[in-house]
């Protein structure tokens, strides 16, 4: 495994791989890895030549300056577990690195940025969008690997390669949960004990709601689940929404033609939560 921080040493070495025709999986992190980033590198290693692993708390996607200090780092552990995982290359740069002194992209990401996570966190996923394009064209791979809790980050971000009309695959991987079913996250190492006995709370209610759906419609379900954090004290709901898996429309009725995606945030103290379920 080899370790880069500037964008130059990690192009050449991605040069000669490129014009050996070898495949190339990538996969972003922020760090503080867990096994859920350790299943996107397992993926990505079963599916190409080369794994590509970048780590980076990019500043441009938090909207609170305080989540960004408090937002864990956790370096020397990472490198270790991708070290165990045979990652190939791993690129680690710094704030200057990655945004020199141009202007900051805009992305008309055509309303997926205004819904949801979008409402409560303003520039999120512009931020998301101007570092996953940046890495997209430094690495140039094959496929990329996300994981499906942040689901609405997703979906942003293949509309993004439609928008830079990139010959990229992007290879969406199951939540990877604890025992009790809290979806991992590195905000988790955040939580109090306290905080975290009542964390398994959240995919709870997202499994009865889903077993729910035959009964009340999709406002009544709502309302529900919103009923259900109120009583859960410890537990503020900021959003509870059902959309179309595409659009992030919401959804009005059950339509069996539609994909269905429950998506919600909580905030648990002083750590934000978010988690979802497929209700199809």
């Amino acid at each position: 495994m080899i370790v880069y921080r500037t964008k130059n040493d990690l192009n050449g070495h991605l040069l000669t791989f490129k014009n050996e025709g070898k495949t190339i999986g990538l996969v972003p992190t922020m760090g503080a890895l867990h096994q859920g980033h350790a299943s996107l590198v397992e993926k990505a290693h079963a599916e190409n030549d080369i794994v590509v692993v970048t780590i980076f708390v990019n500043p441009t996607q938090f909207n609170d300056p305080s989540d960004l200090d408090h937002y864990p780092r956790t370096l020397d552990s990472d490198l270790e577990l991708l070290r165990t995982l045979e990652a190939d290359l791993v690129f680690v740069p710094s704030v200057k690195e990655m945004y020199p002194d141009e202007e900051p992209q805009t992305f008309d990401l055509g309303g997926l940025d205004l819904v949801m996570e979008g409402r409560y966190r303003e520039g999120h996923f512009n931020g998301v969008a101007q570092i996953v394009s940046k890495l997209f064209m430094l690495v140039g791979p094959t496929r990329a690997y996300f994981g499906q809790k942040d689901f609405q980050q997703l979906v942003i971000i293949r509309r993004l390669v439609e928008i830079l009309e990139l010959d990229l695959s992007i290879v969406a991987c199951p939540i990877i949960r604890e025992k009790d079913g809290l979806a991992m996250s590195s905000r988790n190492t955040r939580l109090s004990k306290e905080e975290r006995k009542l964390a398994p709370f959240i995919f709870e209610t997202l499994l009865k709601a889903r077993e729910l759906r035959e009964e009340l419609s999709p406002g009544e379900l709502k309302e529900w689940v919103s009923l259900q954090f109120e009583l859960q004290s410890g537990l503020e709901l900021e959003y509870f929404e059902i959309v179309e898996d595409k659009g992030l429309r919401p959804i009005v009725k059950w339509d069996e033609k539609l994909n269905k995606v429950a998506c919600l945030a909580v905030q648990l103290g002083e750590v934000r939560l978010i988690d979802n379920l497929k209700f199809d």
